[in-house]
């Protein structure tokens, strides 16, 4: 272990933000599991939950900067996508952000701190009974140490906001409903079915192996690495791409919120570079949000080979069956820079 990872275990404050952050993320998922499959779809008017999902809406917003509303932002795009007091008041929501491999300073790796702030800030204001944070690291095996190093942790501290170690889980066993990888089953973690509203909130980046990761992607950060190793390799053993779909698949996030103020470009999803696009965008079903974010970033969602496997499945990419909300596409446009040594980023250009 290096040093810079002992000082994080070895203070004092940080172990007493685990502790809280533990106790409290145990409390947060104490209530009965319910069966695997009968998750809250459907709770949000507007979201589709037939065999063939053929419409969807998406809310853009410009935002210019973290220091910005993002209470208020989010706010917003609950009206425009038509999510009422009433559907949230006296609801569990977990929130998944993206965490992987996060450093102090380097924002565009992961989802900003502030971002998941302004989510807790809205979803209680419109009368949540609770808002947790869930994530299951992928390449290291405590989250608590990319919660520290995201600067997460002292947010969720300062608002007595829990998280739950999705690794450390216990599971629940579903069948593949996508069935286009050659895993039969899947093990979620049973806190995801514990809660009312799961929401996805990824950062906007490329990736090296799947072209872009977006919300449909940030949900393989839900697998517990008890099941499926670090980092995830039975996962991508079985096909990243067909992965992808068949966990969204099978469980379904209510709710995208994509951090796109800073992006990632070039060698995602790590290594690649800040972009800045200034934008959240929103909506009830994670294809539709992220054939919306791949225009943004210039790539043409036709082209990743998960969102062809979801269109007209369990979302539509088209630009005909998506109804733009807040800014249009071409307003916010900024196209990514795409790494033509990478095999899959070449030719993924709008």
């Amino acid at each position: 272990m290096d040093d810079e990872y002992r000082v994080i275990e070895n203070s004092p404050e940080i172990w007493t933000r685990r502790k809280f952050l533990k106790v409290a993320g145990a409390t947060a998922v104490s209530g009965a599991v319910i069966a695997a499959g009968a998750a809250a779809e459907g709770i949000i008017p507007g979201y589709f939950t037939g065999n063939r999902e053929l419409r969807a809406s998406v809310f853009i917003a410009s935002v210019s900067g973290y220091d910005q509303n993002i209470r208020k932002v989010i706010l917003s795009g609950f009206r425009e996508l038509g999510i009422r007091t009433e559907v949230i008041k006296g609801k569990r929501i977990l929130l998944k952000p993206n965490l992987v491999k996060p450093q102090k300073h380097l924002e565009h790796i992961y989802t900003h701190p502030l971002v998941i702030r302004g989510a807790v800030e809205a979803f209680l204001s419109m009368g949540a009974a609770e808002v947790f944070v869930a994530e299951a690291s992928g390449h290291g095996r405590d989250s608590f140490i990319d919660l520290e190093e995201s600067g997460l942790a002292d947010i969720l501290y300062e608002d007595r906001i829990p998280f739950v170690d999705l690794n450390e889980s216990s599971v629940v066993k579903a069948r593949n409903q996508g069935q286009t990888s050659q895993l039969e089953y899947f093990y979620f973690p049973e806190e995801i079915y514990k809660a009312d509203i799961v929401v996805s909130m990824p950062k906007m980046k490329t990736h090296h192996w799947a072209g872009v990761t977006l919300s449909m992607k940030n949900m393989f950060g839900v697998m517990p690495g008890i099941v499926y190793g670090w980092p995830k390799n039975l996962l991508h053993w079985a096909g990243i791409n067909e992965c992808i779909y068949d966990i969204n698949a099978t469980f379904k996030p209510q709710l995208a919120i994509v951090d796109g103020i800073v992006g990632m470009e070039g060698d995602g999803p790590i290594m690649g570079d800040p972009i800045r696009s200034n934008v959240i965008i929103m909506g009830l079903n994670s294809p539709a949000v992220d054939a919306t974010c791949t225009r943004i970033m210039g790539i043409e969602p036709n082209k990743i080979r998960y969102l062809k496997y979801a269109s007209g499945k369990i979302g539509p990419i088209s630009e005909a069956e998506i109804e733009q909300r807040g800014e249009t596409v071409t307003g916010v446009q900024k196209y990514f820079k795409l790494i033509e040594s990478i095999p899959v980023l070449n030719g993924l250009r709008l």
